[in-house]
C-alpha cells in the first residue's frame, strides 16, 4: 500500500506533482517558474519600498559617511553578517575606506579595530541582536558614530544609533516568512544607494576605480601604459635607410615583429617597412636582390607616445587594420615598439 504525501507545512505554498520516468513524480513546471517569479516579485517590492521611505535620515547618514575622518566598519550578525560583508567591499571599491567586523568575535577582542573617529553601521532585521547591542555603548563612549539599519523603528538598535535607516521588509520571500530573504535584499539595496550617492558626491571616477581595481579588465585598461609593455633597446627593430632590403629582412626576422623601423643618419624615425609590404612588393618587383630599404619604405609610420594609455594603441591598431606601432618620445625619437601580442599577453586586450 502506498504511504499518502505528507501534509504540507503550514503557510507552505501547495506543488502540483506529476509522475515521471519509473513512477518518480516531478513537481509541475509551471508552479515552479510561479514560486521562482513570487520570490523576486517579493524582494523586488522590498526594494521599491525603500525608495518611497527615504528621507532626512538618509540625507543625515551619508552626511555621517562623509564627515568620517576614519573610516566606515560594517557590522552584522548571521545572514545579516553576509549582507554587511558585502556592503563594506562595496564602500571599498567605491571610494570610501571600510571594512568587515563581526559582532560576535567584537565582543571578544576585535572592537579594538572600530575608533573613535570611525563610522560604524551595524545591520540587524530586528533591530534586537544581542551581539551588537553589547559593543554599540562602548563604541559610542568612545566617540565612534553609529547608524543602524534594522526593520524595526522602535528597535533598541534604532533608539541607540546617531542615526537609524528602516531597511526592513513587509513580509519575507521565504513561504514560512521566516528565512532572511526580502529583507537582506532591502538592506543590501540600502547599502548600495549609501555607497553610490558617496561615490557621486566624491568624484569618484574611472581611473579612481580603476586604481581600486588593478587585478581587473578595467584598471588594466586605464592603467597599463604603452611604456609597460613596450619593447627597447635591441629589441626594437630598426635599420638605416641606406641598408639594404635584404639586411631588412634579417632584422624583421630577428626581432620578430613582422615589421622593422627605418632610421636616417642622425636616428631620426624616417620609415617603417613590414611584412605585409613585402607581399606587395613582390607582386610588383621580380627582383628584390639590390632594393634599399629606404626606396619600399613607408614614409609616415604609424605611432604613438610611450606616455599613452595601451588601450590607446588597440585602438589604433584596430582602426588601421594593424599589428605593430612604434613607439616615439614628446620629441618624436625612436623608443620602443609594440605588438598586439604584447596588448593581448598584458590583457589589455
Amino acid at each position: 500500500m502506498t504511504a499518502p504525501h505528507p501534509a504540507p507545512l503550514p503557510g507552505a505554498y501547495p506543488v502540483s506533482l506529476a509522475v515521471g520516468p519509473a513512477g518518480q513524480t516531478r513537481p509541475d513546471p509551471q508552479r515552479i517558474l510561479a514560486l521562482g517569479r513570487d520570490v523576486l516579485q517579493t524582494e523586488a517590492e522590498a526594494v521599491a519600498a525603500l525608495g518611497a521611505r527615504l528621507d532626512d535620515s538618509f540625507v543625515a547618514a551619508v552626511q555621517l559617511l562623509l564627515d568620517c575622518t576614519g573610516r566606515v566598519a560594517v557590522s552584522g550578525i548571521g545572514k545579516s553578517g553576509h549582507i554587511a560583508h558585502k556592503i563594506a567591499a562595496t564602500f571599498s571599491s567605491t571610494g570610501t575606506p571600510a571594512f568587515f567586523v563581526h559582532a560576535a568575535e567584537a565582543n571578544h577582542g576585535d572592537l579594538g579595530m572600530v575608533t573613535g573617529s570611525d563610522v560604524l553601521i551595524a545591520l540587524s532585521n530586528s533591530g534586537e541582536t544581542a551581539e551588537l547591542l553589547t559593543i554599540l555603548p562602548v563604541l559610542k563612549r568612545q566617540g565612534t558614530r553609529l547608524i543602524t539599519m534594522t526593520g524595526n523603528p522602535d528597535s533598541s538598535l534604532a533608539r541607540i544609533a546617531n542615526v537609524h535607516l528602516l531597511a526592513g521588509a513587509e513580509r519575507e520571500a521565504c513561504p514560512l516568512n521566516l528565512a532572511p530573504t526580502a529583507s537582506t535584499t532591502a538592506a543590501l539595496a540600502l547599502g548600495d544607494a549609501l555607497a553610490v550617492t558617496l561615490l557621486e558626491l566624491r568624484g569618484f571616477n574611472h581611473e579612481d576605480y580603476a586604481r581600486s581595481h588593478p587585478g581587473g579588465a578595467l584598471g588594466r585598461r586605464l592603467l597599463t601604459r604603452v611604456s609597460d609593455i613596450m619593447r627597447t633597446g635591441d629589441a626594437i627593430p630598426k635599420v638605416p635607410r641606406t641598408a639594404l632590403l635584404s639586411e631588412a629582412l634579417l632584422e624583421m626576422t630577428r626581432k620578430r615583429l613582422a615589421m622593422t623601423a627605418v632610421l636616417d643618419e642622425s636616428g631620426a624615425l624616417v620609415g617603417v617597412f613590414t611584412d605585409g609590404d613585402l607581399r606587395r612588393l613582390f607582386e610588383t618587383v621580380h627582383d628584390l636582390s639590390g632594393l634599399v630599404i629606404g626606396e619600399v619604405m613607408h614614409a609616415r609610420p604609424r605611432t604613438i607616445e610611450a606616455d599613452r594609455l595601451a588601450v590607446e594603441a588597440a585602438d589604433q591598431m584596430e582602426h588601421f587594420r594593424i599589428n605593430q606601432l612604434l613607439v616615439v618620445d614628446a620629441q618624436g625619437q625612436l623608443v620602443g615598439a609594440v605588438h598586439i601580442h604584447d596588448l593581448t599577453n598584458a590583457k589589455v586586450i
